[in-house]
Parts: structure tokens; C-alpha cells; sequence
């Protein structure tokens, strides 16, 4: 089974100084860190999922293309220097996207997905229509949200769908 590890969304609005921070958005960059660190010890393929707002739509409160709230963060991009980079308008990362694509050239079956936020992009990824023929498990300790309770609630609710394990379960 191949698997990836699809980190969706680290990007620096999220983060203190960005237009919307989240709740441990440093934290989970630093456990995200680490899965990436374990997946390249284990030769897993990491693929970056960036948003970008639609301009057709106007000004939008995150992630507006030219600023640097949009842009990956840097600790992001220098864990996985080498990693694709899908950029979605959708909270679903496979919806108008070319991360079929990717992962059919990489032979993935089994998807390793993590990021911010977890009520939205996070699960919308894992429990997609899309996502279905492949393996999912959701990397919770390498996810976060909005504050604690939401991003608790969040993964018991896609727990009836797909495995919510943290880091040391996956990578083990």
C-alpha cells in the first residue's frame, strides 16, 4: 500500500499576524513537522494543499492571491522543500484540482491527511466522494481549528467515517 501524507492549508493568515490565527497553529506546525520528518524517513511522498480565495468572488477575508496571508508557511516549505503543491478554491481538496492526478503518478492508495482547519478542509478532504477509492485515515494531533472544542468535535465526527489516529499510530 502507498501511502502520502497530504497536508492541506498551512498557511500563514492561520498563523498570530495572520488575518484568522487558529488555536495552536504553532504547535500543530511543530507536530506536522515531525509527520513530515517521519514520512521521508519512511520514503512516504508529501503533497502541500494551498487555498487560494477566488477573485471572482471579491476580496475575501483569508487567503487573497498577492498577500503574504495566502502564501504556505516558510517552516512548511522548508520541512518539505521538494513536496507538489495542489492549489484548491474549495474546501474540498479534490474539486477542481489536479490531486487525482498526483496521486495516480505517485501509486497512492492510502491517504495520510492533516492540516488546518479540521471542521472544514480537513474533513471535507477525507470524507469526499473523491477520496473514496483510496484508503483515508485523518493524522489528528497534525490537525487543529478554530478553538479546542470545534476541532474535537470535528474529529469525532469524521471518526464514523474514516480512523482519526495521531502521528505516533500512523508512522509507527
Amino acid at each position: 500500500m502507498q501511502q502520502a501524507l497530504i497536508i492541506i492549508d498551512v498557511q500563514n493568515d492561520y498563523f498570530p499576524n495572520g488575518n484568522y490565527p487558529l488555536w495552536q497553529a504553532e504547535k500543530t506546525l511543530h507536530q506536522i513537522e515531525g509527520a513530515i520528518a517521519l514520512a521521508q524517513q519512511g520514503q512516504i511522498p508529501i503533497i502541500l494543499v494551498q487555498h487560494i480565495a477566488n477573485p471572482d468572488n471579491g476580496k475575501s477575508p483569508i487567503f487573497n492571491l498577492g498577500t503574504e496571508g495566502v502564501e504556505l508557511h516558510p517552516r512548511l516549505r522548508a520541512a518539505a522543500p521538494l513536496a507538489p503543491v495542489v492549489i484548491k478554491r474549495h474546501a474540498d481538496s479534490f474539486i477542481d484540482t489536479n490531486l487525482e492526478q498526483v496521486l495516480r503518478e505517485l501509486g497512492v492508495t492510502e491517504l495520510l491527511i492533516c492540516g488546518m482547519m479540521t471542521q472544514n478542509c480537513v474533513t471535507h478532504t477525507a470524507i469526499s466522494k473523491s477520496a473514496e477509492q483510496y484508503q483515508v485515515k485523518i493524522v489528528g494531533d497534525c490537525c487543529t481549528s478554530v478553538d479546542q472544542i470545534i476541532h474535537a468535535i470535528a474529529l469525532k465526527a469524521a471518526a464514523v467515517r474514516v480512523p482519526v489516529l495521531n502521528s505516533g499510530e500512523v508512522f509507527a
